[in-house]
Parts: structure tokens; sequence; C-alpha cells
């Protein structure tokens, strides 16, 4: 790909609570909007305070929204150089090899900032509750709901940094296009019923199966078809599009790499 940086690369991963998740379920446009809004500027903030990098960094971003089992769980991937442009873009600003950005100031600030834009939503009567969510409708019923997500952690995970290029092209060739269950992990279709593979990520993706009546399968899988024309793979800071190349062709230059 000809965006990639001869610098390490980082993997961090934003996902949303619960109970956020299910106000995103009935609102997804808006509200997915508003996670990657409140992911890449705690990301780009972060990253340009002197205290951590101290510089302009770029990154791409995908939404997934889904578990291995179908469940509605939204979260972002963010694939980001290790290191930065300069605030006068006249260096490259190199970070630690084995560490990118502080988790816990990461979700701090993004949690700080997804309620912000998830209250001014609100205010601007832009949410809406359906089913057992309708009595959010309520502003004081709301203001318990955030004061209720803003006294819990939210998780934001930075993964191991990626081995190189090559990983790193691996990993976006599986999964910025990816969909919520691919053929190879279907494995039957009998009596109605459909049996399919997962990974358990809390007993070390250790491989099992799964069986559910065909409407409910169909359920699951149709909760992550995203709203029509919604941006699931989005370029942020020096890999905005706006600049992407000039900003670029900058960071080889810095880096004295060569063109691609």
């Amino acid at each position: 790909m000809a965006e990639l940086l001869p610098t390490p690369y980082f993997h961090v991963v934003f996902t949303l609570p619960r109970e956020i998740a299910s106000v995103a379920f009935q609102n997804m446009k808006l509200v997915y909007t508003i996670l990657f809004r409140a992911a890449s500027q705690t990301l780009l903030e972060i990253a340009a305070d002197p205290k951590h990098l101290g510089a302009e960094i770029g990154f791409l971003a995908v939404l997934h929204t889904w578990t291995q089992t179908l469940m509605h769980h939204p979260h972002v991937h963010c694939v980001i150089p290790g290191g930065g442009l300069s605030p006068d873009h006249t260096g490259w600003v190199s970070g630690r090899p084995k560490f990118f950005l502080p988790v816990a100031v990461l979700s701090c600030m993004f949690r700080g900032k997804f309620l912000f834009y998830l209250k001014q939503a609100f205010d601007q009567g832009k949410l809406n509750f359906f089913g057992d969510l309708k009595p959010l409708a309520d502003p004081q019923a709301f203001g318990h709901f955030l004061r209720r997500n803003r006294e819990i952690e939210w998780v934001v995970y930075a993964k191991p940094p990626f081995g190189g290029p090559a990983q790193v092209l691996n990993y976006l060739g599986r999964y910025t296009h990816r969909i919520a269950i691919s053929n190879n992990r279907l494995l039957a279709f009998q009596d109605g019923k459909v049996t399919f593979q997962w990974k358990d990520r809390k007993n070390a993706n250790r491989k099992s199966t799964m069986t559910l009546d065909a409407h409910e399968f169909i359920r699951r899988f149709l909760i992550h078809v995203l709203p029509h024309g919604f941006a699931k793979l989005r370029y942020f800071g020096f890999l905005a599009n706006r600049y992407r190349s000039d900003r670029l062709s900058l960071c080889r230059q810095l880096l004295n790499a060569p063109p691609p």
C-alpha cells in the first residue's frame, strides 16, 4: 500500500460500553459518526501533546460492530504509524519502539468526548429511543444515563506493534473490508438451523461451534448492515484525504524513505 511508511505501526481499539451500544443500535449513523469523531480527536490531541508524543499523527480507522457470535459490539480499529510530523513540519518525531500512547489517558479522553457529543445530539433532538430505551427520551433519565456511563471505565486496547509492513498489509487486507461472518466459518445448515465456528476470545481464542435457529442467525447478521452510504473506513491527521499526498511525501522525505 502506497500509504505505508518505514516506521513501526500500532493498533489501538476503541470500544463502546454495552449501554451506549444499545443507543447506537437505534441511532446507527449518528452514534457511529460520534464514535469516529471521539476516537480520532482523542488520538490526535493526545499525540500532539508534548507530554506524550508532541507530533501530528496520521492513521486509518475502521468500524466493526460484531463479536465472534454476531452480537452487537461497536468498536473502531485504528492503525497508526509510531510517530508523526513535528509541529512546524520540519522533522519526524519517533515514538518509543513498543509503546505508543498511554491507554488510561486515551480511555479517559475518549469517554469524555463521546459523552459530550452524545449529550449534544440529545439536546438537539437528534436521538431516537424505542422499546426498552424509550424512557431515555426524558431529559432527567438521559442525564442519569450519562452519569452512569461517565463513572465506568471505557475499554481502549492498545495491541502490540505490528511486526513490519508485511504484517500491516496482511491486517489491512483481512480487516478493512471484513463483514460480520465469512463463508468459511459457516459449517452447516440443517433442519432450519445454522451452525458456525467462532473463536472464544476469553479462552485463548479456542475454536468452538454455535448453532442458531436460521431466523436468529439472520437477525444477528442484519444487525451489522450499516446505513446506506456510511463510510466504515476513514483517514485522519496527515492521512486525511484533503492533504494525504502532500503530507505523505513530506513524511517520506523526513524519514529518508524512497517514493512508493
